[in-house]
């Protein structure tokens, strides 16, 4: 038996940070989209002794190697299963590209045999943080430390271009580096954040520009300097906002409805403009809730 399943990096139109937690983690208040820029994974069940996952450029073991392994340790008794990667998000470069992939599998895992909806939501916030939000690709308004998650309403119409910078950064460091550059420190700014966040959300709504932030941004600038050249050459080709996605180094621009014309064509106009520069630079749109779905095939 065969599925296939697409899974979807994201950018983090809001991010905000604050305090440390006990368990490490920090209070996170941040609005998550898929976009089309995604994985591909291929499940296949077969007569084995162990579950194996291959991805070119990934050591194993993987973060879907883990989610394999905490699905049988919750009773999961599908055949063993070999899951084959095919990358198209950059890798540690703030899209959520390994998060994707494993919320991904465990969307297959579903498919093919049972597993508990709470099962699933504990092993993806065990996973990561941005795990829980891409079970179900889509908007997602997440809080606590990424594992409190809703799925929203659509946005006016956008799209992004994608630049990604040939350098890796751990999101672990990044962090660090926030630390040590006090994000998160104003609680009560913090505390504000979301419900403003709320009042701006609806069926159709553009996000205001002061909610367009990511606290991230200056720790990854200060780590990887040459983002702050990505962000300028984005803003000259015409983007309407200018940001790194997650912890970075991949910068986006995001393209809202105008006179200038339909969002999707100036992003594709940038990312052909950008890419003599930024290799790899390309278009990406927002995702329906069932683009991740599993198919067999």
């Amino acid at each position: 038996m065969k599925l296939f399943a697409r899974a979807p990096g994201k950018v983090n139109l809001s991010l905000f940070v604050g305090l440390r937690r006990p368990d490490g983690r920090h209070e996170l208040i941040t609005l998550i989209e898929s976009v089309s820029l995604a994985d591909e994974l291929e499940l296949l069940t077969r007569v084995a002794l162990d579950d194996e996952v291959v991805c070119p450029g990934v050591a194993e073991p993987n973060i879907v190697s883990r989610a394999l392994a905490g699905l049988r340790d919750r009773g999961w008794d599908a055949s063993r299963v070999q899951v084959t990667i095919r990358k198209h998000v950059p890798i540690a470069a703030g899209m959520g590209g390994g998060s994707a992939d494993a919320a991904a599998a465990l969307r297959m895992a579903a498919r093919l045999a049972p597993i508990g909806e709470s099962a699933l939501a504990e092993l993806a916030a065990e996973l990561g943080s941005d795990v829980p939000s891409q079970l179900t690709p889509g908007l997602v308004l997440a809080t606590g430390a990424g594992d409190e998650v809703e799925l929203r309403a659509p946005l006016a119409a956008h799209a992004f271009v994608i630049v990604p910078l040939p350098h890796r950064l751990s999101t672990a460091s990044v962090y660090a580096e926030a630390d040590r550059l006090g994000a998160g420190d104003n609680e009560l700014e913090f505390a504000a954040r979301l419900p403003d966040l709320w009042s701006s959300l609806g069926p159709g709504h553009r996000l205001p520009e002061r909610l367009l932030v990511n606290d991230l941004e200056p720790a990854a600038m200060s780590l990887c300097p040459d983002i702050g050249p990505a962000l300028a050459a984005v803003r000259e080709a015409g983007a309407d906002h200018a940001f790194v996605s997650g912890s970075g180094p991949t910068v986006a621009g995001l393209y809202w409805m105008s006179p200038r014309g339909d969002p999707r064509a100036r992003a594709e106009a940038a990312a052909a403009a950008l890419a003599p520069r930024y290799p790899g630079a390309c278009c990406a749109v927002p995702v329906p809730r069932d683009f991740g779905f599993p198919l067999f095939v």
